[in-house]
């Protein structure tokens, strides 16, 4: 065995020697008997032959030819007429009786024996050198292909087999597994590449390359399209950053899923599910109800997955603001009172501003108010005004006052009747000693009525008092009507005791009575009175 290299084509010469002893001493002698070369290399084939005693004065050569194919009808055909090989043969030969056959371009369909044939003058001198030459042409693999086991969809988890295969002379040595776009390839295997269980992340395109001795051959390649359901699920707010009441907020569920997510839920936590299926929930208008923790769920025909909820908080400004007020009873002349300002907003209120009679407070910019020593001049209506960065609220107006008080009402009442029984005593008093002054002149009188009769009562008027008002009798008068106060009585016997009558009473129309004198006293009442 014997090797020749011409650049990179490499010819691999079996040496040999065939002798063909034809009739009457004609043979072919091969040299060598069998060549492997490349595809598209260059080969040329040799032989020579002998002829019988007598030569050439008794034959005469007139054609020589190589032939591979015999054909019912036309026989032998030389290469240089067979349409497979016009343009890429030549001939050659020497005196010595050496011919030489050039083949260009080698096919793989030039793999086959060839034989020399020659022809004399003579009728039956016509001699084929057997057994040949034997010409293999040889190529790298090729036709190379991936096909996958089991066909139909690849569901992740299960088990999934490749194979390569490639025609090559000689046979495939070893093959090599890619991954097109995939880091960590190739990988050197046997024609099968087994997936126990695939995952997801196998998905992608897949090649192979076959070698053999003359060369490599790399496949097309097939698609792994890993089937599996929703993971990776989540839920992102748009737009971004601080979400105000009244504005536009969207909800973005993504699912990393194949086939795609064909169904999305959305639920609000601690709620129920929320209308709609899609990919997107919409808030045209939002509200601060609205604010809580939502997530979705994404569904395909392979399974489905919860995202992580995702926070939603809706800024506004104070609402709902009011004033509530600490004790919540009576209040009492000189207690502790607290006012507090509450409202609902978010962010939490930064500031609160109070009122006293719709005027700012003095230092009045926290929640709490505190009035340590509540008086009258305190009386009045109170109301707050929550602020944040979202806006202003005022409270509804709270009226505080402190309630008249029982025992000052009591007092008023007795000083009057103090007042009023001082007054009789001073008007009987003065009644005595005008009947003492009196009593010297009442003979006469008598006398002189008894003639008369008792046809002309007498009356005594005393319409009024001079006095200087003091201070009981000044808070004797408040809030009182005008009152009479009347009568003395004094009988008409000559001899008898005049009795003395006082009585307190409201006025009223007077009845007309025998023989009696009254005098009355009438009291006004100051304009104005301390009690």
């Amino acid at each position: 065995m014997a090797l020749r290299t011409a650049g990179s084509v490499l010819v691999v010469f079996l040496w040999s020697v065939a002798v063909v002893q034809g009739q009457d001493g004609w043979s072919v002698t091969y040299t060598p008997q069998s060549i492997c070369t490349l595809k598209g290399s260059t080969v040329e084939l040799s032989c020579s032959y002998t002829y019988p005693r007598g030569y050439p004065s008794r034959y005469n050569v007139i054609k020589t030819f190589w032939f591979t194919k015999v054909y019912p009808v036309e026989g032998y055909v030389s290469l240089s007429d067979d349409p497979d090989y016009k343009g890429r043969v030549t001939y050659r030969s020497d005196k010595r009786n050496g011919h030489t056959l050039k083949i260009t371009d080698l096919r793989e369909s030039d793999s086959a024996t060839y034989k020399f044939r020659l022809i004399t003058d003579q009728t039956r001198g016509r001699y084929s050198g057997y057994p040949g030459v034997t010409l293999s042409v040889t190529d790298k693999p090729k036709n190379t292909s991936v096909s996958v086991s089991p066909s139909g969809e690849i569901v992740e988890g299960s088990s999934v087999t490749l194979t390569c295969s490639s025609d090559a002379n000689p046979p495939v040595q070893s093959y090599t597994w890619y991954k097109k776009n995939g880091g960590g390839y190739p990988r050197m295997t046997g024609p099968h590449h087994v997936f126990n269980q695939i995952q997801s992340s196998d998905t992608g395109e897949y090649y192979c390359e076959a070698q053999n001795e003359m060369g490599k051959d790399r496949s097309t390649t097939i698609n792994m399209d890993v089937k599996y359901g929703p993971k990776i699920t989540s839920v992102s707010v748009s737009p971004s950053g601080e979400i105000v009441e009244g504005s536009s907020v969207t909800l973005t569920c993504s699912s990393d899923a194949n086939p795609p997510v064909e169904k999305y839920t959305w639920y609000k936590k601690n709620g129920a599910s929320l209308t709609g299926s899609e990919k997107t929930y919409n808030f045209t208008a939002i509200s601060s109800e609205d604010s809580g923790e939502y997530y979705c769920e994404a569904e395909n025909k392979y399974g489905r997955l919860n995202s992580s909820s995702v926070s939603v908080d809706v800024q506004y400004g104070p609402k709902n603001t009011s004033v509530s007020v600490s004790p919540s009873g009576e209040i009492v002349e000189g207690s502790s009172v607290t006012l507090t300002c509450s409202s609902d907003a978010n962010p939490p209120v930064d500031k609160y501003t109070w009122y006293f009679q719709n005027k700012t407070f003095q230092n009045g910019f926290g929640q709490i108010y505190n009035i340590s020593n509540f008086k009258s001049k305190d009386n009045g209506h109170y109301h707050c005004e929550a602020w944040n960065g979202r806006g202003s609220r005022n409270s509804t107006v709270l009226m505080i006052t402190l309630p008249g008080k029982q025992t000052s009402v009591m007092t008023a009442a007795v000083g009057i009747i103090v007042v009023v029984l001082v007054l009789i005593l001073c008007l009987s008093g003065f009644m005595w000693f005008r009947k003492k002054a009196s009593k010297s002149t009442s003979d006469t009188r008598d006398t002189s009525e008894n003639v008369q009769g008792d046809s002309s009562p007498v009356y005594d008027n005393i319409s009024s008092m001079a006095m200087t008002p003091t201070a009981t009798q000044t808070a004797a008068t408040v809030d009182q009507d005008d009152v009479h106060y009347a009568s003395v009585h004094f009988s008409r016997s000559k001899n008898q005791e005049v009795p003395l009558y006082s009585t307190v009473q409201l006025p009223q129309p007077q009845k007309q009575d025998e023989d009696v004198q009254y005098a009355a006293v009438k009291f006004n009442r100051p304009s104005a009175a301390t009690p």
